[in-house]
């Protein structure tokens, strides 16, 4: 029987030969949606500072090989990514460059906001002057709202703000966009929205001060994990999924162009939004001798309780999470223990790909 668009996951097709400008490629997520549209036959012209840990998804997929151009350089840097921007020739930009990580925020707030929020001021300012561009997704986070520790999950209505300065600077952005949308970018024709994702995962993420990251290396090293906050909850999901959102959202930004340049949220189902301390159990169980034990220090303060609805996402996009929280688990173990294996990392990223896409 053959599908209906309604549960197809990306319209192939529509990327082949698009000219599509990427910042922050060279991150983990931004690895992941390079290596996606160079598959489907887009032209990726990334942007961004050379990879952020060692090893990284991009050196370990050799993913450079995949793209017609790789520039390596600061998003602080307005004239310089304005330039690339121009001679790219693109029509679609998906913005990743970031600080990512609340507790480097902690440690590092002038650059944290300058690159969260000047950082996407200069995007949308070499926008601005690139007439060629049509579509514009902005990858904020889930942090951007304003955190009431409820049980409720956040909808795109909800207010803004932050404690910390990755989570403050994130809503800042999100002001951002919604000001050069009004102000310029939707009287030019360019369509903008901005994305908020939840906590995800998945093979090729060696970040610290991220759960899965700091499992899987102590998994290496045969040592007992130590977390933070094991009842902490979080909205969980495979990088996979909130990417497809962003492919499918900038699809309708290129060819149905207003009504979709709004903010949209990209979670998992409720089901999925889970504790800590049951993502760890649940991956030392698969693992033999490995053990957690908790951090007694005192910590800076992190949400507690954080959840999505992303309904607008399924309603008007005909999106939804593919993979529940104990598949994507195991695709995350099973791209780290092909890596420790020796395999090809371009392959076994390709083929969780095109599972993902195969789930009806």
């Amino acid at each position: 029987m053959q599908s209906s668009l309604e549960d197809m996951v990306i319209n192939r097709p529509f990327w082949r030969d698009k000219r599509v400008f990427l910042t922050g490629h060279t991150g983990f997520k931004g690895g992941w949606l390079a290596l996606w549209l160079a598959d489907m036959g887009a032209e990726v012209f990334g942007y961004a500072l050379a990879p952020p840990t060692e090893p990284n998804f991009f050196t370990t997929t050799r993913l450079e090989r995949y793209l017609t151009q790789h520039t390596q350089a600061d998003i602080r840097d307005v004239a310089t990514l304005t330039t690339a921007l121009q001679q790219s020739g693109a029509e679609i930009v998906f913005h990743l460059a970031a600080q990512p990580l609340v507790r480097h925020s902690y440690v590092e707030p002038v650059e944290t906001y300058q690159t969260n929020v000047m950082g996407t001021v200069n995007l949308l300012e070499a926008v601005r002057n690139t007439p060629a561009v049509k579509a514009i997704v902005n990858i904020t986070t889930d942090k951007c709202y304003e955190n009431r520790e409820w049980v409720w999950p956040y909808r795109e209505n909800e207010a803004l703000g932050g404690y910390d300065p990755y989570s403050s600077s994130k809503a800042c952005a999100e002001l951002v966009t919604a000001s050069y949308r009004n102000a310029f970018l939707q009287k030019a024709g360019t369509q903008l929205a901005s994305v908020r994702a939840g906590n995800v995962i998945g093979g090729g993420d060696w970040a610290t001060d991220r759960l899965i990251p700091d499992f899987l290396r102590a998994m290496d090293t045969k040592q007992t994990i130590t977390i933070r906050s094991p009842h902490a909850i979080r909205p969980w999901q495979h990088v996979l999924e909130p990417l497809s959102g962003y492919l499918m959202l900038a699809e309708k930004l290129y060819e149905a162009g207003e009504p979709f340049a709004e903010a949209w949220n990209f979670g998992p189902d409720e089901a999925d939004a889970r504790s800590v301390q049951w993502i760890v159990e649940n991956l030392c169980r698969q693992i033999p001798n490995m053990n957690w034990q908790c951090d007694t220090q005192t910590q800076p303060h992190e949400a507690h309780t954080l959840r999505l609805d992303s309904t607008k996402a399924k309603t008007r996009l005909h999106w939804r999470p593919r993979w529940g929280l104990a598949t994507a688990l195991d695709y995350t173990l099973n791209w780290h223990r092909a890596w420790k294996a020796g395999t090809d990392m371009a392959d076994t990223s390709l083929a969780q790909i095109q599972a993902y896409e195969a789930v009806s």
